[in-house]
């Protein structure tokens, strides 16, 4: 089997008739028109994206724990014992980087979803070097967040290897453009990054159904570890997660941006972070270039410049539903 990239990257012609957005296209022609930096630090910052959702009546992880210093970290461990289990993260890391999952105790030991344990003393190491800045944008010095452990819905935990899946829509001008599902596997030790192995779901944006899946640029069509059947599954809550999206696109008041989600067992969806630079893998997991959903929004905002956000959704469900996609 061809991978994706090996039938799409082939000469400078055939990337702009797919549509293909590369890195330097994106930050010229979306992310730096559309995103004063002055809005960065919304979203940069965990703490005050989650404060500005809660502002808005959007549901977010509960913070049990914020480290901001050694003195902090020393108590780290007593002020958590009422949680059996929790997640951290740096609050201005990127990139999942430095996102540590905890599933549960067992004695003195800290588990990860995949097996493997953490003494005390390695769960006050991973703080401290969030604390100095090793996950965090630029190397500055930062906080340690400590949240609330998402339980996913049932049918998302059927295509994901014990991580816990998460959802990106990417949005511009208010408009959800592209979404996709990243489903952990074993390879990815339970998390749900693309990088380390995790599998990227597209999801056609007028249904909520997943259309099309790759794992390291191959397309896919049932989980490698679980065998479960990747395509037309359904979202659960679409329609609300669209909205909880261009919610974040107004509290942030950023033109293009990436949009993560969880679907909670019990509490439903969650809105876990906002990405001012978003990343381009999510054309691989729809099969589709950016540019071909891009261009009919930013024609559409140009025309119709005070739409209401549900018209937004309206347009996007109508206009950039998946067509044709498959798995091969």
């Amino acid at each position: 089997m061809k991978r994706w990239w090996h039938r799409w990257f082939r000469t400078p012609k055939e990337l702009r008739e797919m549509g293909v957005v590369g890195i330097n296209m994106r930050n010229a022609r979306f992310l730096l028109p559309n995103n004063p930096r002055r809005l960065y630090q919304r979203v940069d910052n965990k703490l005050m994206t989650k404060a500005l959702a809660e502002e808005r009546g959007l549901e977010v992880p509960k913070t049990y724990l914020v480290v901001k210093s050694p003195h902090d970290v020393a108590v780290m461990e007593k002020q958590l014992g009422e949680f059996e289990a929790f997640v951290m993260k740096p609050a201005r890391g990127s990139g999942g980087k430095g996102v540590l999952v905890i599933d549960h105790r067992d004695g003195d030991a800290y588990v990860k979803p995949s097996g493997s344990r953490l003494s005390g003393a390695e769960l006050c190491h991973h703080a401290e070097n969030i604390l100095a800045g090793l996950y965090s944008l630029g190397g500055n010095r930062d906080h340690a967040l400590i949240e609330y452990r998402v339980t996913p819905a049932k049918v998302l935990t059927d295509i994901s290897f014990q991580g816990a899946p998460d959802i990106r829509i990417v949005m511009l001008h208010g408009y959800p453009v592209m979404a996709m599902l990243r489903a952990a596997t074993k390879e990815s030790d339970g998390r749900a990054n693309l990088h380390q192995g995790a599998i990227g779901i597209g999801i056609d944006l007028a249904t909520g159904l997943t259309v099309r899946a790759v794992h390291h640029g191959n397309p896919i069509t049932r989980h490698p570890d679980l065998k479960s059947p990747l395509i037309g599954v359904q979202i659960p809550f679409w329609d609300k997660i669209l909205e909880i999206a261009v919610t974040c696109h107004e509290m942030t008041e950023l033109g293009y941006l990436g949009v993560d989600l969880m679907v909670d067992e019990a509490k439903g969806p969650l809105m876990i972070e906002v990405n001012a630079r978003p990343g381009l893998a999510i054309q691989m997991a729809n099969g589709v270039g950016l540019m071909k959903r891009l261009m009919p929004v930013v024609e559409r905002h140009r025309q119709h410049p005070d739409e209401s956000s549900v018209e937004k959704i309206q347009f996007s469900q109508t206009h950039l539903k998946a067509i044709g996609q498959s798995a091969e």
